[in-house]
């Protein structure tokens, strides 16, 4: 699972790769207890088992999605 956070007043994401085993709910909800508490840190393992912490203040937006989920960019005719 991939779970891409964009930072308030910088252009780039954290992507952030779990374990495929990960239990997507529970990551969901662990995302949601944090961003509850403005002062709170988000705190995430990676596959390699280390850990990443997140200022909730500084949170933009949490993307979490299955892994190897294509990512589009770019323009389409429809």
């Amino acid at each position: 699972m991939d779970i891409r956070i964009g930072i308030m007043q910088t252009p780039k994401e954290l992507e952030v790769e779990v374990g495929d085993d990960t239990d997507q709910a529970r990551v969901v909800k662990d995302i949601e207890k944090a961003l509850g508490d403005p002062d709170g840190v988000l705190w995430l393992t990676d596959r390699k088992g280390r850990k990443i912490a997140v200022q909730v203040a500084k949170i933009a937006y949490v993307e979490v999605m299955p892994s190897g989920e294509e990512r589009r960019v770019g323009f389409g005719i429809l």
